[in-house]
This record gives structure tokens, C-alpha cells and sequence, in this order.
């Protein structure tokens, strides 16, 4: 059997690479403590390791995605996991090369950044182009539930290594993984036939701009206390995507975000959704993380193991969600998917109080898990699904960056918000006394204040989740459902 006959192979060589590039998206954020003492650099500082990947990210999704398709997906992926892996050793030895350690690890993360954003639209697109409709739900909600476990893994593998071997070790550890992903995705992922497309240079400078205003804007928002200059940095940045859309539209050769993909009403509801699915998954974990380590007292190993139940069960019921995508109305998954990710955080802010119990914290975990099963996939294959061959790419691009958006609004949303509660629940110094303490339990006295300023911001990504849910009302079902649908109502009459 050929790889071309057998696609899921050239999959299972896809989400190695996909896996390793979503954790660290994550997995940092039970280190910045460490680094931040290792290197003895400021909190501004340590925030950049995180924003500057977010940033080289998401801007150029857009252009990696028709990358793809003018190239080949398969020759992109390739040179994506390569810069993304020789960036991974950068970043575990930036306090040993020459200059600044922090100004070096930065760097190489900008390049990690980077190097993830050619490889993630080449997954979606893939599957796109090998699967057969029938069996493509199956393939995504694959592909939807490594986004979910990667986004629950990620701060579970951060707190084993840190207490273990070091904060180095959630870089250099990429490096053996990302030998094998790119061996692995030589031999398994086939050669796709690429189309000669022209290039929208205009496109590319104008969308570029626009992303890195938006998305620099909302990342320095909450460090630089909302200042005008920020304001301005994100006006432009509208501007500049506006000057995008109109661009795209008077383009008559071949523009970089072809519009009409938008008619596709499923392509549309879904990049709306995700929007808040990135939204809430980045945010959600803030809260948590701070809850279980500042007044649960837990070491980042431990409170990292408070989400081992997500990640459980996102894998286990994945299967079962694949199986259902190709089967049933697609809202029938996301609906109650994104609801019940939506219950578990309003579980876990109820929770929120000193001496929570640990078991019921172990189950809002689970039925988060449970909810991302059914809500990554679905989601995904709806996007996508409907889309022709010749603008898998572009399409998968869209997708991603419009999941990348909505994570750097929830990042900048929950900590803009944690801090303003903090200080209305603790007064001046309550920011002190919380926001640098990621380890070491409060004070009794602070910790009923501390709790309900983590739980009060906890509610947004609660509620912005449910946006989802009312957006997964408006999807329509594959063709084939559709085909078969009125063959029974045929039959029957």
C-alpha cells in the first residue's frame, strides 16, 4: 500500500512535529520563575520569551500557509521543523553563548516562533489534500485533539523538567524529538502537487504589519499599563489589516487571502469560533496555574499533575470524537464540546478557596479534557472540509492564524485582569505579594483575597468559550451527511 493510499501514516508523522511545536506555546509558563532567577533578569524581561514566540508565530501564518501551496507543503514542514529545532538548542543554551543570556534566549524563541509558524498550516493542509471527505473527520479530530493535549501537556511537561533537570531542558529536549519528526516526515509524507501561484507581495508586507501592530500591542498592553503609545501601535495595526481586506479585493491576479473562501459559510462560523477557542484556551490556565501554586502551596510538578486528568481523557475520548465527526452533525460535537470545557471552568472558579478539595479539582480537570475532545476536532474539520485543493494552504493559514489571534487576546485579556483584581481584592501591595509568587504559598491572610480575584478572572474565558457554543449552532453539515441525509428522507417517502 502506498502512502498515498494509506495517508495516515504521513499524519502520524505530522502530529510528532505538531505536538512538539503546540507545547511550547505552553510550557513556559511554569518556568518563567526559574529563568527569571537563573538569569536575574526582571519579570518584563522573562515575559518576552514568551511574547516574542506568540509574535514570530502568529504573524506570518497567513504567507506560510500559500507557502505551502506554491512549494509544496511537505518541502515547508520540512524547513519549518529544522530552523524550529536548531532554534529549540539555541534556547537551552542561551546562558552559555556569547552576549546577553536573556537577549539570546529571546532571539532563538523569535526564531522558534518562526520556525513553528511554517510547519503548523502544512498539517491542516495535508490532511486536507490526502484524506477522502468521508474519513477526513476522523484524520482532524486527530489533529484537534493533539492541539487540546498539547495545550494541557505543555505546562504538566514544564513542571517535571523544571523541577528536574532545569529550566534548560524544555528546549534541548525538542532536540532528539525533532530528529526523529523530521526522519519520520521524510520518508512518510508524501510529495503533493504544488500550483504555480503568483505572489502578493503587497499582501504580504500589509497583513504582516497589521498582524505584528495587533499582536505586539495586546502582548505589551498589560506590561506597559495600557499606555497611549500601545494604542496607537494596535490602531495602526487595524489599519494596516483593513488596508489588507481592500487590498485583497482590488487585487485581479492572485491575492494572498483569497475572499471567497469566506462564502464558505462553514470556513467563516469556524474562524469565528476558534477565535474564542484560542481565546479561552491560552487564558484559562493562568488563573489555575496561580491558584494551585501561590495558595495550594504546590511545586510546579504538582500543580502541573492537577491537569493530568485533561490530558487523560482528551486522549482517550478522542477516538470516539474522531469516529462521530464523519457521522453526525457537526454541532452535535462542538456544541456540547465547547459547553462542557465552559462548565469546567465555572466548576473550577467555584472551587477557587484555601483547602480546596483535591478531588474535585481532579474533576473539573476531567471535564475539561472531556470538552476539548469534542471541541479541537469538529471544529477543525468543519474549516476545512469544504475547502478545494488550491487553497488547502491558504485556508489552513487563516485557520491557524485566527486561533493564534484569539490566544494572544486571551493571554493579554486574563492578565490584564488578574492584576486588576488582585489589586481590588488585596489592595496596592496585593500585585507584590501574588504576582511574583509562583511557588511559595501566601500569606493566610491574603489567600481568601487571592482566591477570589483568580476565580473572578477565571470567568472570563468561562464565558468567552460559550461564544463557541452559539457559533457551533450555525454549522451546517458536510456534503456527504447531507447526501445521505436525503437519500433517507428519499427512501421514506
Amino acid at each position: 500500500m502506498t502512502q498515498e493510499q494509506n495517508p495516515w501514516r504521513a499524519l502520524w508523522a505530522l502530529i510528532l512535529g505538531f505536538f512538539m511545536i503546540l507545547i511550547d506555546t505552553t510550557i513556559v509558563t511554569v518556568a518563567n520563575p526559574s529563568i527569571q532567577s537563573s538569569l536575574n533578569v526582571d519579570t518584563n524581561a522573562v515575559i518576552w520569551v514568551t511574547s516574542a514566540y506568540l509574535l514570530t508565530y502568529a504573524v506570518p501564518l497567513l504567507i506560510t500557509g500559500r507557502l505551502g501551496d506554491r512549494y509544496g507543503p511537505r518541502r515547508i514542514y520540512l524547513v519549518g521543523l529544522a530552523i524550529f529545532t536548531l532554534s529549540s538548542l539555541m534556547c537551552g543554551l542561551a546562558d552559555t553563548l556569547p552576549g546577553s543570556a536573556i537577549g539570546n534566549l529571546i532571539a532563538a524563541r523569535a526564531i522558534q516562533g518562526l520556525g513553528a509558524s511554517l510547519m503548523t498550516p502544512q498539517t491542516m493542509a495535508v490532511i486536507t489534500r490526502t484524506f477522502p471527505s468521508s474519513s477526513r473527520g476522523g484524520a482532524m479530530a486527530l489533529w484537534g485533539a493533539v492541539a487540546g493535549i498539547a495545550s494541557i501537556a505543555g505546562p504538566l511537561a514544564g513542571g517535571v523538567l523544571v523541577d528536574g533537570p532545569g529550566w534548560e531542558w524544555i528546549f534541548i529536549v525538542n532536540v532528539p524529538i525533532g530528529i526523529v519528526a523530521f526522519v519520520a516526515a521524510w520518508v512518510l509524507v508524501p510529495r503533493l502537487e504544488t500550483h504555480a501561484h503568483s505572489f502578493d507581495w503587497w499582501g504580504v508586507v500589509l497583513s504582516g504589519v497589521g498582524m505584528f501592530g495587533v499582536v505586539f500591542g495586546l502582548q505589551e498592553g498589560h506590561v506597559q499599563d495600557w499606555a497611549a503609545w500601545v494604542w496607537v501601535c494596535i490602531g495602526a495595526g487595524v489599519m494596516f489589516l483593513g488596508a489588507f481586506v481592500w487590498w485583497q479585493t482590488r487585487n485581479t491576479q492572485e491575492p494572498l487571502l483569497p475572499l471567497e473562501l469566506f462564502r464558505i459559510r462553514n470556513f467563516s462560523v469556524a474562524n469565528a469560533a476558534i477565535v474564542a477557542v484560542g481565546f479561552t484556551a491560552t487564558g484559562m490556565f493562568i488563573p489555575i496555574v496561580y491558584f494551585l501554586q501561590v495558595v495550594m502551596g504546590m511545586t510546579p510538578t504538582q500543580s502541573a499533575l492537577m491537569t493530568a486528568p485533561s490530558a487523560l481523557a482528551t486522549l482517550v475520548l478522542a477516538r470516539l470524537a474522531g469516529r462521530l465527526t464523519d457521522r453526525v452533525h457537526p454541532r452535535w460535537l462542538a456544541m456540547p464540546g465547547t459547553a462542557l470545557v465552559s462548565v469546567s471552568l465555572w466548576l473550577y472558579a467555584a472551587l477557587m478557596r484555601p483547602g480546596a478539595s483535591i478531588g474535585w479539582l481532579l474533576v473539573a480537570s476531567f471535564l475539561l479534557g472531556a470538552g476539548s475532545a469534542f471541541m479541537w476536532g469538529p471544529m477543525a474539520t468543519t474549516a476545512t472540509r469544504d475547502l478545494p485543493p488550491r487553497s488547502s494552504g491558504a485556508g489552513s493559514g487563516v485557520y491557524n492564524a485566527t486561533r493564534q489571534v484569539g490566544s494572544v487576546l486571551g493571554s493579554a485579556a486574563v492578565a490584564t485582569l488578574i492584576a486588576a483584581r488582585i489589586s481590588a481584592e488585596l489592595g496596592a501591595g496585593g500585585a507584590a505579594s501574588g504576582g511574583e509568587s509562583t511557588s511559595l504559598q501566601l500569606p493566610a491572610a491574603l489567600q481568601d483575597g487571592f482566591s477570589t480575584a483568580m476565580a473572578q478572572t477565571l470567568a472570563l474565558p468561562a464565558t468567552a468559550v460559550l461564544v463557541a457554543t452559539a457559533l457551533s449552532a450555525l454549522f451546517i453539515p458536510p456534503r456527504h451527511l447531507r447526501e445521505a441525509e436525503a437519500e433517507v428522507r428519499l427512501s421514506a417517502s
